[in-house]
């Protein structure tokens, strides 16, 4: 049976995130073969530079990849929260204690700045910046927090804070210790 483009597309595209971001968490994207990733995904180079333009821009996918689910892994702690106050606690700390785990640390805090810079300019930055300043603006309404605070300048201070937090986690010799 004939199957959709869309579909073969989709398929194809998370079949080279799969392998990329198995061989990323792994052994790092500076040692990640192409042909090596691209062979266990059952597909060939131009495949790669047909749908991502090449390694860079596979690790982007990667990298939104895993945005996204820290994203619904940190809504869903900071959805139990008891008060707005604790949600925003949680979802600032949850955050942070993702720099503990392996795959993050490599490719998150350590391989993506080191490939893509500053991920204060990365694409889901932003988001983060405006769901803050939601969560600030919300919490000055209820008194929470003073009213003379400008709440995106203090999201902008906390992400920095908090990635700054992550990255020295990610990049520390006892990442448990630290």
């Amino acid at each position: 049976m004939h199957r959709p483009r869309k579909e073969m597309i989709a398929e194809t595209r998370a079949k080279l995130i799969a392998a990329a971001r198995h061989a990323f968490g792994t052994t790092g994207y500076a040692e990640a073969s192409m042909d090596d990733f691209t062979a266990s995904a059952g597909l060939t180079r131009g495949a790669l530079y047909h749908h991502f333009g090449d390694k860079k821009g596979l690790l982007q996918a990667v990298i939104a990849q895993i945005d996204g689910e820290m994203a619904a892994r940190i809504n869903e702690v900071a959805s139990r929260a008891p008060t707005r106050w604790q949600h925003f606690v949680d979802e600032c700390s949850t955050y942070i204690e993702m720099a503990l785990e392996p795959e993050i640390q490599r490719i998150m805090f350590r391989d993506g700045p080191a490939v893509l810079g500053d991920p204060a300019q990365w694409p889901n930055a932003s988001a983060c910046i405006v769901s803050m300043t939601d969560h600030l603006t919300a919490l000055q309404e209820e008194g929470v927090v003073v009213s003379s605070l400008d709440p995106e300048t203090a999201s902008r201070l906390i992400n920095g804070a908090s990635s700054q937090a992550a990255q020295r986690i990610a990049n520390s010799d006892d990442p448990e210790a630290t």
